[in-house]
């Protein structure tokens, strides 16, 4: 019985890629992971992120003793910042990146593949929609129909 996704149901998450991946040349690859999962992209954009942003989306780390180092590594080079559609989203993308250790995240995940902790994942679908706030304005956001979701939820 094939599962079916009505649009009531569709999340969204955040996905940035760190700029390690980005001077990496990985951006592609993990485009085209989320793609051929059969989540549409409504949000992309390619930024040096400041302090400012930063602060904001790791405001829970911010008192941890790696917090500099965190911030050092985000501000090292451009990033890009995605937010995808789907029927749970915000889960199978947590499944797609695998562990946020890269040395446990198992192989054939984003972080197992490429060895280090190459990008973020919204970890819950309220976060994701926090997250996605401080990244986008509501208008950079594209509501778009792709045509295929009988093919990838079924009818």
């Amino acid at each position: 019985c094939p599962i079916t996704a009505p649009p009531e149901l569709q999340e969204k998450t955040l996905v940035l890629v760190k700029p390690d991946a980005v001077q990496r040349r990985l951006v592609g690859n993990v485009i085209q992971r989320f793609e051929r999962r059969g989540f549409k992209l409504v949000a992309l954009k390619l930024l040096q992120a400041d302090r400012g942003l930063l602060d904001k989306h790791y405001q829970q780390l911010q008192q941890k003793p790696f917090y500099p180092e965190l911030l050092a590594y985000m501000t090292s080079g451009p990033l890009v910042a995605m937010v995808w559609e789907g029927y749970n989203v915000v889960r199978s993308t947590r499944a797609m990146v695998g562990a946020t250790d890269s040395v446990a995240a198992a192989a054939g995940t984003i972080r197992g593949d490429f060895s280090m902790n190459v990008v973020h994942a919204s970890d819950s679908v309220e976060t994701a929609q926090r997250e996605i706030g401080f990244w986008f304005q509501r208008d950079e956001l594209v509501a778009w129909d792709s045509g295929d979701r009988d093919y990838t939820y079924g009818p």
